[in-house]
């Protein structure tokens, strides 16, 4: 009935184990590719608004990359406490590592 043949299945990201470095480097890609953030300006302190110069609806934005992403919902007054490109990773990687 089967072989022994891998069978090799295209499951979105969310489904698959993820490290810590593996998220930081899709959300560092992410930012690099849709808003056009250079990568010497990608430092974990770095502050989403005033060194980053995102904007209100770049949030909207950054939601929904997530949860195409990552298959999170993140929710406005979550949005409201993610200030750094830290704060960002960490609340990604929390939440992607309980599910």
């Amino acid at each position: 009935m089967f072989s022994n043949q891998e069978i090799s299945l295209n499951l979105p990201k969310f489904f698959l184990i993820m490290t810590r470095e593996e998220i930081i480097g899709i959300i560092n890609n992410l930012l690099i590719e849709e808003f056009e953030i250079s990568e010497a300006q990608l430092m974990p302190g770095a502050h989403l608004k005033n060194d980053l110069g995102l904007e209100s609806l770049d949030f909207v934005d950054i939601a929904v990359i997530v949860q195409k992403e990552f298959g999170l919902t993140l929710k406005g007054e979550e949005m409201t406490t993610i200030t750094t490109l830290q704060s960002l990773y960490d609340h990604i990687a929390n939440r992607y590592n309980k599910n």
